[in-house]
């Protein structure tokens, strides 16, 4: 399993990462059994928001109720945890980020957060406020780090004109199929092109110049929650024939070498997994340090229907 250094910390963690927000129904073994198979592939970092569940912290609750996590053992993973969605509406009121991390680390069972995220962008946020939480929970040691997830380069400014926190990460969707994260700028300055349209602000390489980690939430999605690609020859069969030719030269699955394909970045991506199958989580990690040669990279781009120009 590959490792990255978070800029500006002091976190080594997996670039493969297990999501824990569908948790919520299985049973205290299956859910051992499940970060048992991550932590035996070399995952030692796991993500939860306070939504994820039928009700708040729901998810958080059964993770921290089913795994145990001795103090060496919690010393030896990242845990992170998002917070702002409500219902109906964006909340990053310094009332509500200090409340409900409080209510994480109840149900987490755990003194601490090593990240915690702002989960989607407030346009009524405050930058002061945010600020003036995230000061009061680091010096009360509840969380070490902080990030964002789905924000663009410009939000993130905004907020950096009152945190003095470093944010060191951004949780964004990619996949393959679904990148304009990158296929954008790949096709820059083309004219009548979609793909040409940045809908990021120039996010990679804001990320990269600034020392934020990106995280890959549905990393096997053909869009917006729209099923897998992996297997699908009806939409995507010239994606599938190479993703199954490649897995079969580097002894992995296609799940892997979709994971791949976004580790390969020298970006330094991480993959945020949302399986409960144990199985899929080794298949998974198994791609985490695959060396795709960048005419590997570009072939599986080409063949998820992207333009090379």
């Amino acid at each position: 399993m590959k490792t990255i250094a978070f800029p500006q910390t002091k976190l080594r963690a997996s670039n493969v990462i297990l999501g824990l927000m569908r948790i919520a129904e299985l049973e205290d073994e299956d859910i051992r059994t499940l970060y048992g198979s991550a932590r035996d592939a070399g995952i030692n970092t796991f993500d939860h928001a306070d939504i994820y569940g039928p009700s708040r912290h729901a998810c958080e609750e059964r993770f921290g109720q089913a795994v145990k996590l001795s103090a060496a053992e919690r010393e030896s993973i990242v845990i992170q945890s998002k917070v702002g969605i409500r219902s109906g509406y964006f909340d990053f009121s310094k009332e509500h980020i200090v409340r409900t991390v409080e209510e994480s680390l109840a149900a987490l069972r755990t003194d601490y957060l090593d990240v915690l995220m702002l989960h989607r962008p407030d346009t009524l946020v405050e930058p002061a406020e945010v600020a003036e939480a995230f000061d009061e929970l680091h010096a009360a040691g509840k969380v070490v780090n902080f990030g964002v997830s789905n924000h663009t380069p410009g939000q993130i400014e905004l907020l950096k004109t009152a945190v003095q926190r470093p944010l060191v990460a951004n949780q964004v969707q990619l996949s393959i199929t679904h990148c304009p994260l990158i296929a954008a700028g790949i096709a820059a300055n083309m004219g009548g092109l979609d793909q040409s349209v940045d809908r990021d602000n120039g996010l990679l390489d804001y990320a990269r110049l600034h020392g934020m980690t990106l995280q890959a939430w549905s990393p096997f999605q053909k869009g917006f929650f729209d099923g897998v690609f992996i297997g699908d020859v009806e939409h995507y069969p010239e994606l599938n024939s190479v993703l199954d030719e490649l897995a079969a030269s580097y002894g992995v699955t296609p799940t892997g070498i979709a994971v791949a394909w976004i580790t390969r970045h020298p970006a330094n991506m991480q993959v945020v997994l949302g399986t409960t199958n144990p199985g899929r989580v080794a298949e998974s990690a198994a791609g985490s340090d695959i060396p795709l040669t960048r005419e590997e990279w570009y072939r599986l781009f080409s063949a998820a229907g992207h333009v090379i120009p």
